[in-house]
């Protein structure tokens, strides 16, 4: 019988036993969601930290001119949310949707805290993927400061295998800040 997906990824950082892992479970929601649906408007409250079991989401931004900007995507066993508003309990700046059938388990803000209260293997799980995602986000950050668009390509296919593969062309070169002419070149030098 193969393991939980979302137990894999805590015990990649703490391990559990049967029973534990079922208290875990117990504080997440299964959440199903189709294909384009929006799971958290910009300028609503973010309610959930979503952990992808399946398919796959994006964080977003339109600016004032309209222009879209992608800032992460989740695809199986990424958490995805927008963050300061999840943990600041404050509307939200960004937008998450679902590009594919997405099947989550979802925790709220209350249910995070109370397990980090409860389980403190579960704190310290928190931290530490806390913590990876913050130098994830520096090494983007730098990455777009100090990198040119064919290292940021290569940083994509790296970070995110196969999604060049499950999303339209626009939203790479989006993610990646470049046009889709750019984008057009960089996927030709790998052909």
């Amino acid at each position: 019988m193969s393991q939980h997906p979302l137990r894999i990824q805590i015990e990649e950082i703490v391990t559990l036993s049967d029973a534990e892992f079922d208290r875990v479970l117990a504080h997440f929601q299964e959440k199903t969601f189709k294909k384009h649906q929006i799971v958290l408007h910009q300028g609503d409250y973010a309610s959930f930290d979503f952990f992808v079991v399946k398919g796959l989401m994006r964080v977003s931004r339109v600016d004032p001119d309209g222009k879209e900007h992608i800032l992460q995507f989740g695809m199986e066993n990424w958490w995805i949310t927008d963050a300061e508003a999840f943990h600041r309990q404050t509307k939200s700046t960004l937008t998450v949707d679902c590009l594919e059938d997405t099947k989550t388990l979802s925790l709220t803000l209350e249910n995070k805290e109370k397990l980090s209260k409860e389980m403190p293997k579960m704190q310290t799980f928190f931290l530490k993927k806390t913590t990876n995602g913050y130098i994830a986000l520096q090494k983007r950050i730098l990455c777009f400061l100090s990198s040119n668009a064919n290292d940021r390509y290569h940083n994509l296919l790296s970070l995110y295998p196969g999604l060049m593969q499950r999303v339209p062309k626009a939203m790479i070169a989006s993610y990646l800040g470049v046009t889709r002419e750019t984008l057009s070149r960089l996927t030709k030098v790998e052909s």
